[in-house]
């Protein structure tokens, strides 16, 4: 029951009834395991999906609520040949770690056996063209065999076992023609050496295996390396809090145990372990993970904190909202695992061609032998050509070219504070040619602030934001932000529809419109300084003042438009605010195509109209009102905060108040689209070229294991690419 309890917290609730769980899985090796685990676990009644991701050996479940127990999923992993286990960062690690010391004790004694059986076959081979005496000879191959049975009975292990596991389970993988290779070629030689022939190959077996296992090793190495570039979330989610008792008392306990409603203790220089509520101590806190900010932001006592930000300073007790599966963290985490598990259109294509490879493989290799036997070559060559046939075509690079690249590409997006929601997102990212912006909240930033502030004297505007601390009027906010947010008077009143008032040193003051406070003229004068903006007034006695409340630009707006342009991207404004309002800005940014007062079927309309005339529209808008834009554009990104992430409608989401995100996405996803034709291409000439050289019988065992190792080395260090910074706009112009 203990098992039970403890697999149970793993499990997370989504919306809808949906329940799902993610695993750790190991024995994945190509496309084929892919294919095994989700169609076995999809037959698996009350599942509704199952995805796996090959580049970090990863399966995430979803099944209805209530038809299945986490127990079930694991045992049927089992059933199929696959050790599964709950997914915890630090477990994770250091399971790489055991991999890497094993794969390096089986390398070692593969790298030493084959420098000893290497020195008796130089012997043989020197000694088969100076007439060496036929017992000299067997004594070296039985020297060779002493030393090369055990040491690929050892070495070999990784590879015999992962085949056992396919072969009980009923289905193919890579391993298991590797494994009928080597052990073939182990038998030929240790019958030509009973029948005191002149050739074994008990030295080709041998390097086989170091080559094997060196491709291994490095591939191990570049699944890690392309693991770390996932933003490194893993290091951000804590495996356990302090829990804060009644009595003050302090216990550290697993993040799993910790429920909504209690306490814990955050010290500093620690990561916040859950979502929630300040309820004491003050600190500052690092939340450029939520907000896209580097600069610390102070939190005092109401003040909300989510999982994965740094406390920097002071001692903070938090009221817990979410722990573990819930938080904000644990939302952008799934976000980023179904973007890089999501299958896009090259993913398809090559899952499609990587499922072929068992029964192809396998037919080709049995008529490579019965080929050659029929033309008359002795049936030991033509078994060792069969095995290099075997060996030579491996589906891994195939597996691996598209997982790859979505991995490092998503992981370099998420160090730009950019998450993907859709697998596919970068490739039609990548297809675009125009930029549809929507004006509110997009090109502006979300909040208005006051335009005219070094116009208003700092008595009038100290006065004013104390009177706006008072009202929960969104207009009103700037003023009083303005003004430092100082106390409201005593006695506010509220005069619906009109304003503000209160009485100050025996004399009244008024803020709210123009015409409460009695400013028509002064109004005037900031309306023509200001076009589209709000205007809020204020009156002490016979003073007036008038506020120009207007959204503003994002910080860069200008220099990312024009990142954009230089990518050779068209930009639309398309907005549902006035054209006072819209016009000004498009000029300030040299956008020359706006729209506007439109309304959202009116967005749809013109998007329908610029794909009819063959664009490929990227509609970057808020997330919220511009939903069916979103929805009908062929990609969209939103501008949003963290805390917003589960409601956006668009593709992809990005952080912050800068857009520079959208042109480095669209770079990187060119970049990555590359990538992935590369990895397509390469994979596929890889195949065409090395398969005819082994069925015509100009390849070795050996030269097949290196050949096979090197094609998804290559892969990976080419996918490895798509993290690296992406050029300058300058540079990508010029060249």
């Amino acid at each position: 029951m203990a098992a039970e309890q403890d697999l149970s917290i793993f499990v997370r609730h989504g919306a809808g009834g949906v329940e799902g769980m993610e695993l750790a899985v190991d024995g994945i090796r190509c496309a084929g395991c892919m294919h095994t685990i989700e169609r076995g676990l999809r037959e698996e009644a009350g599942v509704m999906s199952a995805r796996v991701n090959l580049a970090l050996k990863r399966v995430t479940v979803e099944w209805r609520d209530g038809a299945l127990r986490p127990e079930a999923v694991i045992a049927r992993l089992a059933s199929l040949g696959f050790r599964a286990y709950p997914f915890l960062p630090q477990s994770a690690q250091e399971a790489d770690r055991q991999e890497d010391r094993r794969l390096l004790r089986y390398l070692g004694v593969a790298g030493f056996a084959s420098m000893n059986v290497m020195l008796l076959s130089v012997s043989i081979w020197s000694g088969n063209t100076n007439d060496i005496n036929p017992v000299t000879r067997d004594f070296f191959h039985w020297l060779s065999a002493l030393i090369a049975l055990p040491t690929a009975a050892y070495a070999g292990r990784p590879f015999y076992e992962s085949a056992l596991r396919a072969l009980r389970s009923g289905h193919v993988n890579m391993d298991v023609p590797i494994t009928i290779g080597i052990v073939l070629t182990l038998i030929m030689s240790v019958a030509q050496t009973l029948n005191h022939a002149e050739h074994a190959y008990f030295d080709g077996v041998v390097m086989l295996l170091f080559f094997l296992l060196l491709g291994r090793y490095l591939d191990q190495l570049m699944r890690r390396r392309t693991r770390d570039l996932a933003g490194n979330l893993a290091a951000l989610k804590a495996e356990t809090a302090t829990r804060l008792a009644a009595d003050g008392s302090t216990v550290t306990v697993p993040i799993a145990a910790i429920a909504p409603g209690e306490l814990v203790l955050v010290r500093p220089g620690e990561r916040v372990s859950v979502d929630g509520i300040v309820e004491s101590g003050a600190s500052e806190i690092d939340q450029s993970l939520v907000t896209g900010e580097t600069a610390p932001a102070s939190v005092a006592a109401g003040a909300q904190v989510h999982a994965g930000t740094l406390n920097l300073s002071g001692a903070l007790t938090v009221r817990v909202v979410a722990a573990g599966a819930g938080t904000l963290l644990d939302e952008i985490d799934r976000l980023m695992a179904q973007a890089v598990e999501s299958r896009s259109r090259y993913v398809h294509l090559s899952d499609r061609a990587a499922r072929l490879y068992a029964p192809v493989v396998h037919a080709l290799a049995l008529a490579t032998f019965l080929g050659w036997v029929a033309f008359g070559l002795a049936w030991p060559q033509a078994l060792v050509i069969a095995a290099t046939v075997l060996i030579i075509t491996c589906p891994c690079a195939l597996g691996l070219a598209i997982p790859a690249v979505q991995v490092v590409a998503a992981s370099a997006l998420f160090r730009r504070k950019v998450m993907l929601k859709q697998g596919d997102a970068l490739e039609r990212l990548a297809e675009t040619d125009t930029v549809v912006f929507d004006k509110t909240g997009t090109l502006t930033l979300p909040e208005p602030a006051l335009a005219n502030a070094d116009a208003i004297p700092a008595e009038d505007l100290a006065a004013a934001g104390a009177l706006a601390a008072a009202s929960r009027h969104p207009l009103a906010r700037p003023i009083a932000a303005a003004a430092g947010d100082p106390s409201p008077p005593a006695g506010v009143q509220e005069h619906h529809g009109l304003g503000l008032s209160a009485m100050v040193d025996g004399a009244e003051i008024r803020l709210g419109s123009v015409a409460f406070c009695g400013a028509e003229a002064q109004a005037a004068d900031v309306a023509a300084g200001h076009p589209g903006a709000s205007l809020i007034a204020w009156r002490h006695g016979a003073r007036r003042a008038v506020f120009a409340v207007d959204q503003r630009l994002r910080p860069d707006a200008v220099e990312a438009l024009a990142d954009l342009r230089a990518l050779g991207l068209e930009i639309v404004i398309l907005s549902g605010d006035r054209e006072e309002a819209v016009a000004p800005l498009a000029r300030q940014l040299g956008v020359a195509a706006f729209r506007a007062g439109q309304r959202p079927d009116q967005k749809i309309a013109e998007l329908d109209r610029l794909a009819a005339a063959g664009r490929r529209t990227l509609m970057v808008g808020d997330g919220l009102n511009d939903a069916p834009a979103l929805a009908r554009a062929h990609a969209s990104m939103s501008p949003i905060s963290a805390t917003q992430l589960a409601q956006a409608s668009a593709d992809i989401v990005f952080l912050g108040d800068a857009l520079a995100p959208v042109a480095a996405s669209i770079r990187i996803a060119r970049k990555a689209r590359g990538l992935m034709l590369q990895n397509l291409w390469f994979s596929v000439l890889y195949n065409v070229v090395a398969v005819p050289i082994a069925v015509a019988g100009l390849a070795t065992p050996l030269i097949a294991a290196v050949a096979m190792s090197g094609s998804s080395i290559v892969v990976t260090l080419n996918a490895l690419r798509a993290g690296r910074p992406a050029a300058p706009v300058s540079e990508e112009a010029g060249s």
